[in-house]
């Protein structure tokens, strides 16, 4: 399509929908009843007398009534399937030609943004799920989980461990009436309408929203961390402060693990290696605590330590040479390693690309 022909075909079909209050009316008014006279829809609206006939010769204009010329003047509904049969055409095709036309905007260049549109934020949160490889933790609503079920079920279907959280707990589905497992490895129950709504795909591209930002409360605003090592203060927010004060299980997957296997969590990481049990080795990588700096780690797992409130998690890995090194989440101060990516393999430390 030409790109004057493209122009002319949204004119026509913004011309077509352009119509005001009293055409409005006076359309859905005559839809109604299938044939009025001016009058009796001046009687039926707020159409003042005097604005009915332009109102009416308006609308057949834009070929959404029939005017019958008698005394009085007749105004017949149309059939809606043919009065927009041809904006229905131009339609379709304009969005084709739109679509073809359409550039995404680069999203990498930012690594904070603000949005305030409910529908950006759902955008957002369904780009972020389907963006995760290997974890993904989430803070929904009952609403939002129903919305992306589909999405939940392709990343478990694909591999991905995902730990979600519903609040308020009060409404959440019975776990009697629905499937868990199908959308989540793990899932918990919170209480309290406060509880922020957020996703975080492997550690790092994350959203942070308000429950009130998807409702249609004025206070609403979303934090995307686009693709940025700043996503992991969500993902810490989530573990410890969110996760932690879940009191309801909704559902545990308690089938095996498979290995080599990838984690951005350090306590899911941990976890894993406790219930699984059995020797395990790690490649970790990360920035060394003290020097500062990219530092990659390999070895076998010494020991791990996880208190009851999953609050602290933390591996201790024994290399080549007999040196023990600990392993930490992110901002460690305590162990040798802050791990950004930990890698764990049962026979060997896995292999990774450097």
């Amino acid at each position: 399509m030409a790109s004057d022909e493209l122009r002319s075909t949204v004119e026509r079909v913004g011309d077509r929908f352009n119509l005001g209050e009293y055409e409005i009316d006076a359309y859905l008014t005559v839809l109604e009843q299938g044939q009025l006279t001016a009058s009796e829809i001046s009687d039926r609206t707020d159409i003042p007398q005097p604005r009915v006939y332009d109102t009416v010769r308006s609308l057949s204009d834009r070929g959404l009534v029939e005017l019958r010329e008698s005394r009085p003047m007749k105004v017949v509904a149309l059939d809606p399937g043919d009065a927009f049969d041809d904006v229905q055409e131009s339609l379709t095709k304009m969005i084709d030609e739109l679509e073809a036309r359409y550039t995404a905007p680069a999203r990498d260049t930012e690594a904070v943004s603000l949005v305030k549109s409910r529908s950006t934020i759902l955008r957002y949160f369904e780009e972020v799920i389907g963006s995760a490889e290997y974890e993904l933790s989430l803070s929904l609503t009952p609403d939002l989980l129903m919305r992306f079920e589909t999405e939940l079920s392709a990343v478990v279907d694909a591999g991905v461990s995902v730990d979600l959280l519903v609040t308020p707990a009060s409404e959440a589905p019975d776990p009697d009436e629905f499937d868990y497992t199908a959308v989540a490895t793990s899932a918990r129950a919170r209480r309290g309408i406060t509880t922020p709504v957020i996703a975080v795909a492997d550690g790092n591209y994350s959203i942070y929203a308000t429950q009130d930002a998807l409702r249609d409360d004025q206070d609403r605003y979303g934090v995307i961390f686009n693709r940025s090592a700043l996503g992991f203060l969500v993902s810490g927010f989530f573990g410890t402060v969110l996760w932690t004060t879940a009191e309801e299980t909704l559902s545990e997957d308690g089938a095996a693990r498979t290995y080599p296997r990838k984690y951005a969590s350090i306590r899911r990481c941990v976890k894993d290696i406790l219930e699984e049990g059995g020797e395990f080795y790690a490649t970790v990588e990360g920035r060394d605590v003290e020097r500062g700096g990219s530092r990659v780690v390999r070895g076998r797992v010494l020991d791990v330590s996880f208190e009851v409130s999953e609050e602290v998690a933390g591996l201790t890995l024994e290399d080549d040479s007999g040196e023990e090194i600990t392993v930490g989440g992110r901002v460690a101060a305590l162990e040798d390693i802050e791990s950004h990516e930990i890698h764990i393999g049962r026979n060997e430390p896995p292999a990774i690309d450097e």
